[in-house]
């Protein structure tokens, strides 16, 4: 991949989904909170990577195209990996 291909995919993204800096702030921020809760430690690592995956594609809702639905699809996701993990579907 060329610096050009790259630089071009950054741009792309960009529009899609706002600046990188203010995604990392929104993102971070979330997970800051969620973190510190009286449950973070008792749950698993798949519930909560899925958690953060969660709240990245919010990040990129609210700093982005809210209307872009593949962050949607992407959220019921994550979501729906640890329903099939405690139902064990």
């Amino acid at each position: 991949m060329t610096q050009q291909s790259t630089n071009n995919t950054l741009k792309q993204r960009e529009k899609r989904y706002g600046s990188f800096e203010s995604q990392g702030e929104i993102s971070q921020s979330m997970k800051a909170i969620m973190r510190v809760t009286d449950n973070w430690d008792t749950l698993s690592y798949s519930q909560k990577e899925s958690l953060e995956m969660i709240v990245h594609k919010i990040g990129r809702i609210l700093n982005g195209d809210p209307n872009y639905a593949d962050s949607w699809h992407d959220i019921a996701g994550y979501a729906t990996l640890i329903d099939q993990q405690l139902t064990g579907e």
